[in-house]
């Protein structure tokens, strides 16, 4: 395979990813779509909620960054999302626009009025679920208000995608009979593999979507949570076994411990797997910053992507490939997913830390013995802050070095 699969100019990845052993056993789609939750399940994460306006803005990031789907929210939750919605419709995004419905044709009806292009039909079909959530109903009853919903959501011109909750924790024999009754049906469009507690194994996620993919035949989409810290991991999986579509949450806004991040599963499946998709990479991290200010939401510094120290570097060895060659120290380009390289001082800074940070703060008359000087300062004074150097304070000990 061409070198450029895993070298070029926005990432230098491991070979042994496009290995012919390794590429046989991948059923990839020829292009994954990403379908957004941030509005909506992202809106979820405890505490956290978005004005109506505030979801037009980031739907507006969202949909210049290349997501093909933005649920925008569930609609029955209050009259607010019925305007973030509709404001949504009016922007006229390139996305299309979704809401999230349960199996109630009031809901869908709400659908209908705020104008989207379709429905999350979610109804329950988890075995935890069914026991102490919706003991009222059978399975019976599941799969009736389920078809009835489909059928009339189609009817109505809407485009439906099944969402079986907690599907992953379903008993078997009701998950495949599902399938095998109402996935089937042609008024379902795509199914939905829903890992409500994120505890599928990736291992797992591939074995259950060919099974879905052989008894359905449709499209297939992966969502799941970062309990396990499987929130990547499960999709990309999915879609080696053939899942058309993950679905996503900027930032990994969620629940617990979150949804799939979609900065990271995006660049994932681009640069580990080859994947093809419409997202605009160098947007990732306007997106990101959006979500973070508008939300308030602190992101951990190292986050990948879009986290304010993933693309830093403090120490010293090697320091000066920051600027000169940066996917050395770097699988990603830091232009690539809109980000700039940097380093900073501190403990761990070198005689190259010291000289690059004189050049660019314009102060070049210094000797080698002042430099190790100023070094020793820098470290020293890191270890005592337990953290990093000020360009203020370098200035201040390169003045008290130089006298």
């Amino acid at each position: 395979m061409d070198e450029s699969a895993w070298h070029n100019e926005n990432y230098w990845v491991s070979s042994f990813n496009y290995e012919p052993e390794v590429q046989e056993k991948l059923e990839l789609p020829d292009k994954v779509l990403f379908h957004d939750v941030t509005l909506r399940d992202g809106e979820q994460t405890p505490g956290l909620v978005f004005r109506a306006e505030e979801k037009v803005r980031i739907a507006r990031l969202l949909d210049e960054a290349g997501v093909d789907r933005i649920e925008v929210a569930m609609p029955a939750v209050s009259d607010e999302d019925v305007r973030a919605v509709k404001g949504v419709v009016e922007m006229g995004p390139r996305a299309g626009v979704f809401v999230f419905s349960r199996a109630r044709r009031d809901d869908i009806d709400l659908a209908l009025e705020c104008g989207v292009d379709g429905i999350i039909l979610e109804f329950p079909c988890g075995e935890p679920r069914m026991k102490h959530q919706f003991a009222k109903w059978d399975e019976d009853d599941i799969i009736r208000l389920t078809t009835d919903s489909a059928k009339y959501a189609r009817d109505q011109g809407l485009e439906v995608v099944m969402f079986p909750l907690d599907s992953t924790r379903a008993r078997p024999d009701f998950l495949f009979r599902l399938m095998e009754e109402v996935g089937v049906l042609p008024e379902i469009d795509s199914i939905g593999l829903v890992d409500t507690t994120g505890s599928l194994s990736p291992h797992a996620a591939g074995v259950l979507i060919r099974r879905l993919k052989d008894i359905t035949g449709k499209p297939l989409e992966i969502h799941t949570h970062n309990d396990f810290g499987m929130g990547v991991a499960v999709p990309l999986a999915a879609v080696a076994a053939g899942a058309e579509v993950i679905h996503a949450s900027a930032c990994g806004l969620g629940e617990r411990s979150g949804n799939t991040p979609l900065e990271e599963v995006a660049v994932a499946a681009k640069a580990l797997y080859g994947l093809d998709s419409n997202i605009r990479f160098d947007k990732l991290a306007e997106v990101g910053a959006a979500v973070r200010e508008i939300s308030g939401f602190p992101l951990a510094p190292n986050k990948p992507v879009v986290g304010e120290r993933c693309f830093t570097r403090e120490s010293g060895m090697g320091v000066d490939l920051v600027k000169e060659h940066p996917m050395v120290l770097f699988g990603l380009h830091p232009h690539f997913v809109g980000r700039e390289p940097e380093y900073v001082l501190g403990k761990k800074s070198g005689m190259g830390s010291v000289s690059m940070k004189l050049e660019d703060l314009g102060l070049t008359a210094v000797s080698e013995e002042q430099q190790a000087a100023i070094l020793l300062e820098v470290k020293e004074l890191g270890i005592r802050k337990k953290g990093l150097v000020t360009d203020e304070e370098f200035r201040a000990i390169v003045d008290e070095v130089t006298g």
